[in-house]
């Protein structure tokens, strides 16, 4: 085949080109100056010097097999990066359709069982070391009878779910024994657990542990936020709740006419502080009969134990995981997306202790569901959640490393963007310095 170029006159036979390697320009012998064969891709100035030639690109270099195959897993990587903020391509309906039918079944009997179990524990405890009255026992019997105050009081949140039984009375006897004993409001806190769930994952709507703004943390005082950030002093947290609620937030579990209830439910509320204010009367003459060194050794330590187990649990069930997890505003907010949020927790031998409330993302989204089925609910619901749900990492005998995982998220865990629908804790970098 004849190749062609162009000349002044039209077009004339170019002699024969032999082929040069691909790595480079060559230089050969025509009757056109300077005419350089990079690659097929051809060139024609049009203006310019009488002397044309043809003028071609080449790549200087060619990837190598290693070069194309990190390139290609790059792109496979980030083809296959799970947003935990992507709206789920499942429902509701499907994890529920996938829950056997018994885990939904209330037992009352074995639910009251859990009951008696717990209460003889709790008066064993306290007639053992009164009984032994060693400075070696009683710190043992303050960790396990604050652990046993908060296996009470997860009993109760039962009750206030209604996951302990059907018979809306016998919940709300037993509720208000349990949680008058370790001074909680039943009502009060049940109406305002209720909008917790209601609200899970929303950032101005959620009731527990959800996040401050950004311009809301700018504008507390030194002291709130110091004892907002700074460990031990948010696991002492839960009684200043049940008084004042959040910051940001304003009403008081005790008073029925607080914006936490609407008025129908007034009459409970006030019923529920009647009974912890007979509790309280009860502690304060325990105090004059027993006197008050012995009754802060029987009781006064142990509850401080609980409220940090409370505080340590319900903390750990929205935050610390070691990928920041969404909170959700306006048409981006769900009922299952806010529940996604939630973080099942192992506590290894406590798990049956405190009734398996670390299996905590299906109790979010049915809360209906008894305590003793949660486990196998979740085995099931897994199916569906795919990797919207976050294994929990696996406890020794005692959750020690839990620990370190309050300690990083109180680290970074301090604010949300004023803006977006879809948002991220951060870290204010004067609270992350100090607590390294």
């Amino acid at each position: 085949m004849a190749t062609w170029v162009f000349s002044e006159c039209g077009l004339k036979p170019l002699s024969r080109i032999y082929t040069m390697p691909r790595s480079g320009a060559s230089f050969f012998k025509n009757p056109v100056k300077n005419l350089r064969l990079l690659d097929e891709s051809v060139k024609i100035p049009m203006m310019g010097s009488r002397h044309w030639g043809l003028r071609v690109n080449v790549p200087m270099s060619v990837p190598s097999v290693s070069e194309e195959e990190e390139k290609l897993e790059r792109v496979v990587g980030e083809e296959n990066r799970f947003d935990p903020g992507a709206a789920p391509s499942f429902k509701l309906s499907d994890v529920r359709a996938v829950i056997p039918k018994h885990c939904w079944v209330k037992d009352p009997v074995r639910s009251v069982s859990y009951v008696l179990r717990d209460v003889l524990i709790v008066f064993g405890l306290a007639i053992a070391a009164s009984f032994v009255n060693n400075w070696v026992v009683w710190p043992l019997y303050w960790i396990a009878q604050g652990t046993m105050f908060w296996a009470l009081f997860v009993l109760g949140h039962d009750c206030g779910h209604g996951s302990f039984s059907n018979d809306v009375e016998l919940n709300s006897v037993v509720g208000h024994i349990l949680h008058s004993s370790i001074l909680v409001p039943y009502h009060g806190w049940r109406i305002s657990h209720r909008t917790h769930h209601q609200n899970h994952g929303h950032v101005e709507n959620d009731e527990s542990w959800h996040p401050l703004s950004e311009k809301l943390f700018n504008n507390l005082d030194d002291l709130t936020r110091k004892f907002r950030f700074t460990l031990p002093f948010p696991m002492l947290a839960f009684p200043f709740y049940l008084w004042g609620r959040s910051p940001g937030k304003k009403g008081s579990h005790y008073d029925p006419n607080s914006d936490l209830f609407v008025p129908n439910e007034r009459k409970d509320v006030i019923t529920s502080t009647v009974c912890w204010t007979m509790m309280a009367a009860l502690l304060v003459g325990l105090n004059f009969v027993m006197g008050p060194v012995k009754m802060l050794m029987l009781y006064g330590i142990p509850y401080w134990i609980f409220v940090m187990w409370l505080d340590l649990v319900t903390y750990l069930h929205h935050h610390g995981h070691d990928e920041k997890l969404p909170w959700y505003r306006g048409k981006e907010w769900s009922y299952l997306r806010g529940g996604l949020t939630t973080i099942d927790r192992d506590y290894g031998w406590i798990n049956n202790i405190h009734h398996d409330i670390g299996t905590h993302v299906v109790h979010h989204l049915f809360p209906q569901i008894p305590h003793y089925h949660l486990i196998e609910a979740t085995e099931a619901a897994k199916t569906v959640f795919g990797k919207y749900y976050k294994e929990p990492k696996k406890s020794g005998p005692v959750p020690f490393h839990l620990l370190e995982t309050l300690w990083k998220s109180f680290k970074n865990d301090h604010f949300v963007s004023d803006i977006g629908d879809v948002v991220y804790y951060q870290a204010h970098p004067e609270i992350a310095k100090t607590q390294k």
